[in-house]
């Protein structure tokens, strides 16, 4: 029996409990990223609670507003939610263990579009529309604005057309949906993605349980940040390819069974490997294949 499932089998009866959205724009993700990091979740529609086969883990599908609560009180010892969640909550006793890199937009204040927006003085006496009271009140307080805070559950977009408000303050993704309301953004007050948060008081083996999950994800993000590249180039090619592509330590080099030509196997950054493609043709590559990484760890 290998180490890992020794750990499984030792650790059968503690399981870290995840708790990640029942519905919404982070959820599809989330389960992606169980996925991806080899979790074998039981199905069920219309399941609120759920374990994964090969590995101490149970999920808890919740509102995304309960998830910061459910951690600190210790019903969940972990969870994924949006930064946004966090800074609205002001939960403490929680520990961002790792940045996602998925659910980005971003909190901003919005106006009716053809509204004339001089500065941040124009809030000074407004009405704003929003779900994030707290995040807007700090805001507007750091910044000497006394305005009317409307808070509001959801459709925060359409209470300037009906006269609830003369501005809003709502996540904003693409725009598009402030744009089929009428309304322009202003102003950025917080960036926010999702990410992995924890209750620091975590015991022992939920801890440990917890770094092997955090591996995973790691090294699920870092094979998503690159890709494997292979080609064929003439072996006086070779120095120059090298320092195009040096790969993490460097490339791996095998000979072909044509004489004088060499295969060689590196990893690109995955935002830079078109224009890699391009230099290396340059230089004489052929048959150049470029293959996603699901894991990758250094």
């Amino acid at each position: 029996m290998n180490q890992e499932s020794l750990f499984y089998f030792k650790s059968i009866d503690m399981k870290l409990t995840i708790a990640i959205q029942k519905s919404g724009r982070l959820n599809k993700s989330s389960l992606e990223l169980m996925s991806f990091c080899g979790f074998n979740l039981i199905e069920g529609n219309g399941r609120l609670k759920t374990r994964a086969e090969n590995f101490p883990v149970e999920v808890l599908f919740l509102r995304d507003d309960d998830i910061p609560g459910y951690i600190r009180d210790g019903v969940a010892d972990c969870g994924i939610v949006g930064e946004n969640v966090l800074a609205e909550k002001g939960i403490e006793n929680l520990q961002v263990e790792e940045k996602l890199g998925f659910g980005t937009c971003r909190l901003s204040l919005a106006i009716p579009r053809e509204t004339n927006y001089a500065g941040l003085t124009y809030f000074q006496g407004k009405r704003i529309a929003t779900s994030y009271p707290e995040i807007l009140s700090s805001f507007l307080k750091s910044n000497n604005i006394k305005a009317e805070i409307h808070g509001i559950g959801g459709s925060v977009e359409i209470a300037p057309g009906i006269g609830l408000s003369d501005a809003i303050c709502d996540l904003v993704s693409t725009g598009s949906t402030l744009l089929s309301n009428g309304l322009k953004e202003v102003e950025t007050i917080l960036k926010s993605q999702a990410v992995l948060v924890a209750n620091q008081n975590l015991n022992g083996e939920k801890r440990d349980i917890l770094d092997r999950l955090i591996f995973r994800v790691r090294a699920n993000r870092q094979g998503k940040k690159n890709k494997y590249i292979l080609l064929n180039a003439p072996n006086g090619k070779i120095a120059a390819i090298t320092k195009i592509i040096p790969g993490i330590k460097a490339p791996t080099i095998l000979p072909l069974a044509t004489e004088g030509w060499s295969s060689l196997h590196s990893v690109v950054n995955a935002d830079d490997f078109w224009d890699i493609t391009m230099k290396l043709k340059k230089e004489g590559a052929e048959g150049i294949l470029v293959i996603p990484i699901e894991n990758m760890i250094v």
